[in-house]
């Protein structure tokens, strides 16, 4: 049942009231206060960009600081990934249409069994320190990010890297202890020189090289000119640290910056005409993500409850004027044969369903609940407060708590502290695992604390098959355990705006949450 024009029109007013009171109580830094009801932009009215310009200094908008070490084996945050993916390069990277091409390889091959893969390092290829690459170089990285030598493998899911040797000057077989049929991608792991600690000095392969950071200010990035690829336009990139969605917003229509990312469709209209706006999808998972071993979320029949409540279109229609992708677990179609679409009406919306199941849990009047999200995330803070209005009509009385960024990952994510979340999740390599392991009851980022036996037997059959139909089988059954024990609330992989000068163009979405910095250019 979709919100009729009236109620959308009251639920816009309290939308401002709610968040303006959020915002006063989490003191927290400014929000933009547009209506997230407005409609969105005429993309087809964007500015035609004109032919590329090599050079020039570009200005991006980072909404929150680069607080993770530039590691990119032990990285945690999207927006550094996102950053990182300019400097460092794997074996293989991905393109835009997910397919995984050679980079510091020039080719590989794949054993029968799936469980042997030999790379051909390709000639040239230099790090940013004026080296050329070698098989020491790759083999040093793959097993670092292994934890070949110390047992702590830096990337879930790397821990099925058996050998790593290097079987010439420019050849290296990297053996699995089991056929994996997802294994290529977890070899974008980033190469660096052998000995070195990204931490301290991140030098890779990428088109652009690290310069400078500084912390609450900006990160800055230039091109590098020996790179073996298609070289950048640009010739450098600053990422100005602005947290408000509102200073991002009249960064842009000052001239201040070039380049924002993650706007909303109300925000992309605020701005009018006379920008480049691209659109597509964030490529990630936006949903409730419900604590499930505190009150009252422990019981299913309450998650399933909220389940019903919700209704996803009216978010969508009130955020963004319907556009996004709903979604009814835990994979978003970047994955394609992956995602179960079906799943997105697994819950119809059903309020007095919701009210019968919540008077079975044990709360015939409701309960009250708070919602910890991220101050700096504007999308999810307008989605909290749509959602909030809609709980209301099966007496669910949400409180939302802005909080900084930094307390998010501390107290949310890595503390557990907390009684539901309203973030995006997006996967660190272009695999369904890495969607689907956080909800095994023992993976460190099971961070909504959900256990169930057989997801964590059907889990682990699907890591290890090498029969690639079974795969898929199988992480559809995890989908539909997740979708049937209600773990979180779906809704959407969110709908994303990039917004550029008129004199800057070159943007493309990738099916991972990255951004390629190499392909913008400024426009004669």
């Amino acid at each position: 049942m979709h919100f009729r024009p009236t109620v959308k029109q009251i639920i816009s007013a309290l939308l401002t009231l709610v968040m303006l009171t959020a915002l006063l109580s989490a003191c927290s830094k400014s929000s933009t206060e547009s209506d997230p009801a407005a409609s969105g932009p005429d993309v087809s009215s964007s500015v035609n960009p004109g032919q590329p310009l090599m050079g020039g200094d570009l200005v991006v908008a980072l909404p929150t600081d680069i607080d993770d070490p530039l590691d990119p084996h032990a990285t945690f945050s999207a927006e550094t990934r996102q950053l990182l993916f300019n400097i460092f390069e794997g074996l293989v990277k991905p393109d835009t249409a997910g397919n995984f091409n050679g980079a510091v390889a020039s080719s590989f091959e794949i054993s029968e069994g799936g469980d042997v893969f030999t790379f051909k390092l390709r000639d040239g290829v230099k790090f940013h320190n004026g080296e050329t690459v070698t098989a020491a170089d790759v083999v040093y990285s793959i097993t670092r990010v292994a934890g070949l030598e110390t047992g702590e493998p830096l990337l879930d899911g790397i821990e099925v890297v058996d050998s790593v040797e290097a079987t010439d000057e420019k050849t290296v077989a990297i053996t699995l202890s089991s056929g994996n049929v997802e294994a290529l991608a977890l070899m974008t792991a980033a190469i660096i020189p052998e000995g070195s600690d990204p931490a301290q000095e991140p030098i890779g392969t990428g088109p652009f090289r690290f310069v400078s950071r500084s912390p609450q200010e900006n990160v800055v990035i230039e091109k590098f000119a020996d790179y073996w690829g298609t070289p950048a336009y640009v010739d450098s990139v600053t990422y100005n640290i602005i947290e408000s969605a509102e200073t991002q917003i009249m960064s842009l229509m000052s001239g201040a910056v070039d380049l924002v990312a993650h706007l909303t469709s109300a925000q992309v209209a605020e701005l009018g005409e006379g920008f480049n706006v691209v659109e597509g999808t964030m490529n990630l998972v936006q949903a409730v993500y419900l604590n499930n071993a505190v009150e009252p979320f422990n019981k299913v029949e309450v998650r399933r409850a909220l389940c019903y409540a919700l209704d996803k279109q009216g978010v969508l229609d009130l955020l963004s004027d319907g556009k996004g992708t709903l979604l009814g677990s835990s994979v978003y179609p970047a994955f394609t044969r992956y995602f179960r679409e079906d799943l997105i009406s697994f819950y119809p919306h059903d309020v007095e369903k919701a009210k019968q199941l919540l008077a079975e849990a044990g709360y015939p009047e409701g309960f009250d609940m708070t919602i910890s999200i991220p101050s700096n995330y504007t999308p999810h803070i307008d989605t909290a407060t749509i959602v909030a209005e809609q709980l209301k009509e099966i007496g669910v009385n949400v409180s939302i708590d802005l909080i900084d960024w930094n307390s998010w990952v501390t107290e949310v994510y890595g503390g557990r502290n907390f009684q539901a979340t309203l973030v995006g999740l997006d996967a660190s390599t272009l695999t369904a695992r890495k969607m689907l392991e956080r909800f095994e009851t023992n993976n460190s980022k099971n961070f909504i604390n959900f256990s169930d036996a057989e997801y964590d037997e059907v889990f682990l059959e699907a890591s290890t098959t090498t029969d690639s139909a079974q795969q898929v089988a199988l992480y559809g059954r995890l989908q539909e355990i997740l979708a049937e024990q209600a773990a979180n609330l779906y809704i959407q992989d969110l709908c994303d705006f990039v917004v550029m000068q008129p004199d800057v163009a070159g943007y493309e979405f990738y099916p991972l949450y990255v951004m390629d910095m190499s392909k913008i250019y400024f426009t004669a």
